[in-house]
C-alpha cells in the first residue's frame, strides 16, 4: 500500500470501501469562498451515505479578530462530528467540489483534533461522479458518534508568536503572487504579506484537487526554500487553501509542517503587525 494511503483515498478504492458492513464515515464538505453554500450542492447530488458538514459554522470558529476561519471552539466541534456519525477510532473519508481546499481544512481539523484515521477523497465529487460512481439525494441520519476532540494533535502558528514558531525555517505563503505582493488584494482590508514569507501560489503544487507525486512535491517545496531539517508553516488569506499546502508538505513526508490558522485575515487584524511588499516567488 503507497505511504499516501492514510491521507488520500480514489473514488474506485472509496465504492470498494463503501460497500463493506462498516464503512468510512464519509463527510461532504463542500464549500465555496464567496457562495451560494455548498448545502445547495449537496441536495442536488452526493455520495450515498454522505452527511453535509458547514466548513464556515462546523468546522471552523466565528470570524473576528483571529481570521475569517479561526479555530472551532473544542466543544462545538465534538457536538457538530458526532451529529455527523464520526465515531472514535473509525475512518472518515472528506470530500469536496473537487478544488480540494475546503476537504484539506477539514482533513486537518480532525487531525488537529486528535482523529487520525482521516482522508481525503482524491479529485472530490467531480473525479467521484467521472468514474461513474453513483449519486445520491436522499439525507442519511447516522446514528451519533462518540468522538472525543482532543485539539492540539497537529501544529499550529499564531500571530501572537509573531509566528517564532516558524523560524529558522520557512514561512509559505499560498495566495496568488499578486496578493502576496500587495498588488491586489480582493478580501483583506491590508495588502501584502507577513515579513519573510516566500511565496508558493497553490496552482504550483495542486491541479485541480489532485497532488503529483510525493518526490515531485518535495522537489517544489525544496525549490522554494523547504529545508528538510527546518521547520515549515504555511498561511494563505484565512488558512483554508493553506490547510491544502499541510496536506501537500504531509504527502511529500514533513506530517511537522504548521498552519498559520488566521492566516492572513488574522495577521492585518492587529494594526501593530508589519506588511511587506514587493518580492518574487520562491527563494
Amino acid at each position: 500500500m503507497p505511504a499516501t494511503a492514510d491521507l488520500l483515498v480514489e473514488p474506485d478504492r472509496l465504492a470498494a470501501e463503501l460497500d463493506h458492513a462498516d464503512p468510512p464515515a464519509l463527510l461532504d464538505v463542500r464549500w465555496r469562498l464567496t457562495g451560494p453554500p455548498g448545502r445547495a450542492d449537496y441536495t442536488a447530488g452526493h455520495l450515498p451515505g454522505a452527511v453535509f458538514v458547514d466548513l464556515d459554522t462546523e468546522l471552523c470558529g466565528p470570524p473576528g479578530a483571529a481570521g475569517r476561519h479561526p479555530l472551532p471552539d473544542p466543544a462545538a466541534l465534538q457536538a457538530a462530528l458526532r451529529a455527523a456519525g464520526v465515531r472514535a477510532g473509525h475512518p472518515v473519508v472528506v470530500y469536496d467540489g473537487g478544488d480540494g481546499m475546503s476537504a484539506a481544512r477539514a482533513w486537518w481539523t480532525l487531525r488537529w483534533a486528535g482523529h487520525r484515521q482521516v482522508r481525503v477523497l482524491h479529485g472530490g465529487f467531480p473525479a467521484w461522479t467521472a468514474a461513474g460512481l453513483p449519486v445520491d439525494t436522499s439525507v442519511p441520519a447516522p446514528a451519533p458518534g462518540d468522538v472525543t476532540v482532543a485539539p492540539g494533535a497537529l501544529p499550529v502558528l499564531d500571530a501572537a508568536a509573531r509566528l517564532a514558531a516558524a523560524e529558522p525555517g520557512v514561512l509559505i505563503d499560498v495566495r496568488a503572487a499578486p496578493r502576496y505582493r500587495g498588488e491586489h488584494e480582493p478580501v483583506d482590508p491590508v495588502a501584502g504579506h507577513v515579513p519573510g514569507a516566500v511565496n508558493l501560489p497553490a496552482p504550483e503544487y495542486v491541479t485541480q484537487g489532485r497532488f503529483p507525486g510525493a518526490e515531485a512535491l518535495r522537489e517544489r517545496f525544496a525549490a522554494a526554500g523547504v529545508d528538510p531539517d527546518a521547520p515549515v508553516g504555511a498561511y494563505c488569506g484565512s488558512g483554508v487553501t493553506a490547510a491544502q499546502a499541510v496536506l501537500a508538505l504531509h504527502l511529500a513526508g514533513r506530517p511537522d509542517a504548521a498552519l498559520y490558522v488566521g492566516s492572513w485575515s488574522e495577521w492585518v487584524a492587529g494594526p501593530d503587525r508589519p506588511v511587506a511588499t514587493g518580492g518574487t516567488s520562491g527563494r
